[in-house]
């Protein structure tokens, strides 16, 4: 051993040390940084649901364990957020993960962006819609109600889901439009839902705002439809969430909105915000019968 050839004044030391070695060890062991490199959830299965050119965009299944219930399952897609720009599917890993354990099918879509494929907004939500009518028509891939499939997102994420439910427009040409692309709830974070010339992205839709804006879309067969926004976020005001609740409600269309105080935008991706709403979401889809038990 090496401590034999050490000087006896060193080993004397290193004794005297090694029960604070230890303790310190342990204390990072178990300390939050030591997690910190954990590695998210992993999908349990990847597949190709559209391409375009040379481009292949996957979805990203999570799947619940086997049951002998003869009875299909509820189902949820997730889009990332990046403002349009970029993004990964994995940053609903989480979410789908705990989901799909609950026991719901869990997708989380690739989409094309500006930063990787140069492409505009519209794009992405004619992805979104394709993404959608993909997991409508594998439903008994999966087992999946066809009637039962959630759509949820983060910021542009949440744009794309919000899109699939209200906008008519930016059908990708080559999808099977007899298939519908929208889903029968939405769960979203931070929304990007109001484009107009006061809202989020007005300089990249102009040409097109009226078609592409969730807010300017809605009518009476929304989805029911849960929002979580902080007080703080610079992107998404409050009154933008206000408005979209308000113009919900005036057409019977069942909804809620959760307001973090002082939470900025992207809030929900960690901490106690990351557990809340992932706990009221639980609670919306089981209200709707995505989901049994409390």
């Amino acid at each position: 051993m090496l401590s034999r050839h050490l000087s006896f004044p060193i080993r004397c030391l290193i004794m005297n040390l090694r029960p604070w070695i230890t303790v310190c060890s342990l204390a990072l062991l178990t300390s939050p940084l030591a997690f910190a490199a954990d590695a998210k959830p992993e999908p349990d299965e990847k597949v190709v649901y559209k391409t375009v050119g040379d481009v292949q965009l996957s979805m990203h299944v999570f799947k619940p364990a086997p049951s002998d219930s003869a009875e299909p399952r509820a189902a949820i897609v997730f889009f990332f957020g990046g403002g349009w720009n970029g993004g990964t599917p994995s940053q609903f890993y989480g979410q789908s993960r705990a989901l799909a354990d609950r026991g719901m099918v869990a997708m989380c879509a690739e989409y094309r962006v500006k930063k990787t494929h140069g492409t505009p907004p519209k794009t992405c939500v004619a992805d979104g819609k394709s993404a959608m009518r993909w997991a409508r028509q594998n439903a008994p891939r999966y087992g999946i109600d066809p009637n039962r499939i959630a759509a949820g997102g983060g910021s542009a994420g949440g744009h794309v889901a919000a899109a699939t439910a209200t906008v008519t427009a930016f059908d990708d040409p080559a999808d099977d439009t007899s298939i519908s692309c929208r889903p029968d709830a939405l769960v979203l974070f931070n929304p990007v839902y109001d484009n107009g010339p006061d809202g989020y992205g007005y300089d990249r839709v102009q040409e097109y705002w009226k078609d592409i804006s969730p807010l300017h879309n809605l009518s009476k067969d929304t989805p029911p439809t849960i929002v979580y926004l902080g007080t703080k976020d610079k992107l998404i005001p409050v009154a933008t969430g206000q408005a979209f609740k308000a113009q919900l409600d005036t057409l019977g269309v069942r909804n809620e909105l959760h307001l973090y105080q002082d939470a900025a935008h992207g809030f929900f991706n960690k901490g106690d915000a990351y557990k809340d709403t992932l706990a009221k979401s639980i609670r919306f889809l089981t209200s709707l019968g995505f989901l049994q038990g409390e």
